[in-house]
Parts: structure tokens; sequence; C-alpha cells
């Protein structure tokens, strides 16, 4: 398992290029009937766009096994939280692989009474679920930055004022300085709002491999979301966030200190 593990490691660029072309396609032909481009012109799009899927399910025959013993590697993790999700995710991956390996022997003719529909939807319901899996392992890692973050600035602030009370004027008890009004709950609400959007923003830009896994997942989890019928965007937003996640994944490949861990 693990030759072929390594082997399925070696073609992973060369599918997420073609995953790239595939969507690229599926704008272009889009931008091309908006346009009102010819009929034989967007067949031939759509016709690449099909051969190019192709490919790549046959690029990720295998896959589950890697994805197996990435979940494998996974439910070693110390935090409860990130072991369940990272392994769970993965654990759907696999079988998002499996649906998508049995899928291509159907459009090959291998299996030639394959219900290709049934099988492109099971794939796609666990492709939905190992993605939300990963944006809750993301929010999840976001709060815990945010928290160490926030406990970071709170300790420098301490020591860099003095102490916030201040002996009374009579008979030396302490306040926490002037009463505040109760009424002016909307400012102090915009305000926490404000301070908590530029903690993440602080956060996600000091962490770059965060918030590239971020985006990632947020462009993916629209193409199965439509693919299922549950939010409908259209095939030339479905083709602009496949382009953009899979030009993120070709960047975590080309600088593997870009890609998340675990």
């Amino acid at each position: 398992m693990e030759s072929w593990v390594r082997f399925s490691a070696q073609s992973q660029a060369k599918e997420r290029v073609f995953r790239a072309a595939q969507y690229a396609c599926t704008l272009l032909g889009y931008t091309l009937q908006r346009g009102g481009a010819t009929a034989e012109l967007l067949k031939t799009i759509k016709q690449l766009e099909a051969h190019l899927s192709l490919s790549r399910k046959l690029m990720r025959l295998g896959n589950s096994a890697e994805a197996l013993e990435a979940a494998k590697r996974a439910i070693h993790l110390s935090d409860c939280v990130l072991r369940l999700c990272i392994t769970v995710a993965h654990l759907n991956r696999a079988m998002y692989f499996a649906c998508d390996n049995v899928l291509w022997a159907g459009k090959t003719g291998l299996l030639p009474q394959l219900d290709q529909n049934k099988w492109s939807q099971r794939s796609f319901r666990y492709y939905l679920f190992a993605l939300i899996l990963n944006l809750t392992r993301d929010a999840y890692e976001i709060r815990l930055l945010m928290e160490r973050e926030s406990r970071s600035i709170s300790a420098k602030g301490s020591l860099a004022s003095p102490s916030a009370l201040s002996p009374g004027p009579e008979n030396g008890e302490f306040s926490l300085g002037p009463s505040t009004p109760s009424f002016p709950a909307l400012p102090v609400l915009t305000a926490r709002l404000q301070r908590q959007l530029r903690l993440l923003f602080s956060v996600l830009r000091s962490n770059p491999p965060l918030l590239l896994d971020l985006l990632k997942n947020l462009c993916d989890v629209f193409i199965p979301l439509d693919k299922l019928g549950l939010y409908s965007t259209g095939p030339g937003f479905v083709g602009a966030c496949g382009l953009a996640s899979s030009i993120l994944s070709i960047l975590t490949i080309l600088y593997p200190w870009l890609k998340l861990k675990p």
C-alpha cells in the first residue's frame, strides 16, 4: 500500500492541473454561451471538459488508499476536535474516491449497467461532508489562534499600562473607574465586533496555510452544493470556484509550507 500511496502522491500535481483546466472550460463555456457563441464551439468546449473530467478520474484511481493512510495518521492526534474532524474527513474522502472510481468504470463502459447519476450524487454527498468537516476544522483552529492572540494582547496591555483600580476619594475603597451607562449597547457591540474582525484578519494574515485552506474549502463547498441541488449557483460560478480552488491547491503543492498541517 505504501508504494501505491507514493505513486498517487506523484500524480497529484497533474490531477490538480487537469482540474484547473476542467473548471476553466466550465467557466469559458458559460462565458461563451452568454456571449452568443455558436453551438459547435460550445459543444467542443463541453467535450473537452468531459475528457478532462474522465482523465482526472483515471488519475484518482487508488486515492482511497492514500485517504485511508491519512486517516490512520490523524487518529493519533492529541487534540480531540482535530482528531475527529480530520479523521472523519479523510474517511469521507476515501468513500468519495471509491464512488468516483466506480463512476469512472461506468463512464468508460466497464460497467455498462451502472446508474451513473446515482453514483455521482453519492460521491458528491461524501465530498460535501468532507468539506464541511474541513471547514469545521478551519473554524476551530481560527478560534484557538484568536483566543491565543487575544490573551497575548491583554498580557501586553496589562504590562504597559498601570492598574485600572484606583482608591476611592473617601474611604480608600477600590473602584473600576466611572460607571458606564447601560443604554448605549449598540456602540459597545459594534466596537466589540470591530475588535473581533481585526483579530481575525491579524490571525489569518499571520497564518497563510490556514488562510489558503479556508479559501480553498469555501470555494470547493459550492461545487457539491450545486451538483446536489442544495444551493444552485450556475455553471459560471461553479467554474470560477473550481478554478480558484485548483490554483490554491497547486500553490500548496509548489510550496509545501503553505499546506495546512496536520
